[in-house]
């Protein structure tokens, strides 16, 4: 017997981006076939028998140890892009008081993050980009509301990627980080005057919004950022 069920859109079922993720780390000549096995047309998911028949293979894609090594440089990217922001607004912002004692601090989270991820990939770790933070670390006032924007794309990033993450022992490792850039990006939203203003502590209210790989590297090419 078969039951008849409507056509889901990919962006319906793949919310958090699993399956057009694992499609994107095989080789072209290859990515429409995997979308087919997925049960994907058009942009279209076949409800039934050929969504539920790969779902054992975008489980495999999710933990993996290359998908693991894909997640941490994707991390040290964004965390050698925070260290060097931070390392640039202590020599230019400016900035005094407690919210001085706030970048010193940050700052020496960013680079901490940056060596224990380097140490944790070795000789696999993604080489630092150039730089151009442009106008965003010469004042206070665009330092903080870059800082805000910049801590809480570190929270969507992480905790995007974190469920994904094959190795215990890096989601734990991923899990600490992401508190304390929450930390990082509450404190800013206080520095810069957010609490209880339009913008709030976080940008998506009572719920954090998790962003996949894909959107969180369009987001920093927006910014124009790394310049090689």
């Amino acid at each position: 017997m078969s039951i008849d069920t409507p056509d889901l859109t990919l962006q319906q079922l793949d919310v958090d981006g699993a399956i057009q993720e694992a499609a994107a780390e095989v080789d072209a000549d290859t990515r429409s076939a995997f979308l087919r096995k997925a049960g994907v047309f058009g942009g279209s998911i076949v409800a039934g028998g050929a969504a539920l028949g790969v779902a054992p293979s975008i489980a495999s894609a999710r933990g993996s140890a290359k998908r693991d090594l894909k997640i941490l440089n994707f991390a040290l990217t964004l965390e050698y892009l925070e260290a060097a922001f931070y390392k640039e607004a202590k020599q230019k912002s400016g900035v005094s008081g407690s919210t001085r004692t706030l970048l010193d601090v940050v700052a020496g989270h960013e680079a901490t993050h940056v060596k224990f991820l380097k140490k944790g990939l070795g000789q696999k770790a993604v080489k630092s980009p150039k730089f151009d933070f442009g106008a965003t670390t010469t004042n206070p006032t665009s330092f903080l509301a870059t800082a805000f924007v910049l801590e809480n794309e570190g929270v969507a990033a992480y905790s995007g990627q974190g469920p994904y993450l094959h190795s215990l022992a890096y989601t734990k490792a991923a899990l600490s980080i992401l508190t304390i850039e929450a930390r990082h990006a509450a404190a800013f939203a206080f520095a810069a005057g957010h609490v209880g203003g339009k913008k709030g502590v976080t940008p998506s209210g009572a719920f954090d919004d998790p962003k996949t790989m894909a959107r969180v590297l369009s987001d920093v090419k927006k910014t124009t950022f790394i310049t090689g």
